[in-house]
């Protein structure tokens, strides 16, 4: 399976990777807490495709992809050391956890965006915690999990957590079926700035600008200074019922001009 149209990475052939059943990968891991060495490297290699499909959601960022590569395997061999053979899950399911943990840390130290280092504190006791937490329950643990790990609110973890998320390009591939591509800014919506919101807004000015002075320094009073219509009638010097009939007169000249 090639990465970034190579065949090779690390001086591994990537299409010739072997692929372990998940029996096979339990008797490894099983013979691995033993003590058995050989049984180690079986596991690592039989699990370098694991590796390679976690890499994959990070290329396109300019990173080496070689360096990815080897970063991920740091993580699966302590996925490997770590695991609980005890516990009622699949082995994949706690290392890719484990596996994208070590690229992301990777990532984070060696970005050039600058976290304060309060902020990066938290973040490394987070990652401390999670990793403790996912040896004892063999899972990913909840934002709740971790804050109640580390006594802290649940909020400082989701901020810690986010600030050092590696960023993503607004031009970065998401989608591709041969023809044109969609980019992550093509599935980004700006839910208050959109066309209609700017049509909206200036047929609402244009509507506005054909009342009358008297009719526009009504709805000014009533709608952006809160007024009541018996306050307005006394600084305009007429009635409330003439304050009310140009009222609301003035709302439907506006809503038969948009």
């Amino acid at each position: 399976m090639p990465v970034h149209g190579k065949v090779e990475i690390c001086g591994v052939n990537t299409s010739k990777l072997k692929v372990l059943r998940n029996e096979e990968t339990m008797e490894l891991l099983r013979r691995t807490k033993e003590g058995d060495k050989q049984a180690r490297e079986e596991l690592i290699s039989g699990n370098l495709r694991l590796v390679l499909s976690v890499i994959q959601k990070f290329t396109g960022r300019g990173e080496n992809a070689d360096d990815l590569f080897q970063v991920g395997c740091v993580g699966l061999i302590k996925a490997i050391d770590n695991f609980d053979i005890t516990q009622p899950v699949r082995f994949s399911t706690y290392g890719v956890p484990m596996i994208v943990g070590e690229i992301r840390r990777y990532l984070r130290d060696n970005s050039a965006i600058r976290v304060s280092r309060s902020m990066r504190d938290t973040a490394y006791k987070v990652m401390q915690a999670r990793e403790r937490l996912m040896n004892q329950t063999q899972r990913e643990p909840t934002v709740e999990q971790l804050a109640a790990e580390l006594g802290i609110a649940r909020e400082d973890v989701v901020f810690a957590m986010d600030a050092i998320v590696d960023p993503v390009s607004l031009f970065e591939p998401v989608y591709s079926d041969g023809g044109d591509t969609v980019c992550v800014m093509d599935q980004v919506r700006d839910t208050k700035n959109t066309d209609e919101h700017w049509l909206e807004h200036i047929a609402l000015k244009d509507a506005i600008d054909r009342l009358g002075e008297r009719e526009k320094h009504i709805l000014a009073l009533r709608f952006y200074e809160g007024k009541t219509q018996m306050e307005v009638s006394a600084e305009v010097g007429i009635s409330q019922a003439q304050v009310s009939r140009l009222e609301k007169n003035a709302l439907k000249a506006i809503k038969k001009n948009i």
